[in-house]
């Protein structure tokens, strides 16, 4: 039974560590000078220029549950 608890909360260790490295990390696609995430598109062709994501109602709404998820992960 305590191994069985152990997994879990090893499990959900991990799960909390993934849910945070895939909201805060950029560079999601990377396909050579374009790289895009979350949060931003950027270009690093002779000037580094990035640029807001979309505003797609999808994404602002994956924004919001990733930030959600987030804080009642913390909760």
């Amino acid at each position: 039974m305590l191994l069985l608890l152990l997994g879990i909360i090893v499990l959900h260790v991990t799960v909390l560590v993934l849910l945070f490295v895939s909201t805060i990390v950029s560079q999601w696609l990377v396909n050579g000078e374009h790289t895009a995430d979350l949060w931003q598109n950027c270009t690093s062709g002779t000037i580094f220029h990035c640029v807001a994501s979309s505003t797609n109602e999808w994404l602002q709404s994956v924004q919001a549950m990733m930030i959600l998820s987030v804080i009642f992960s913390v909760l």
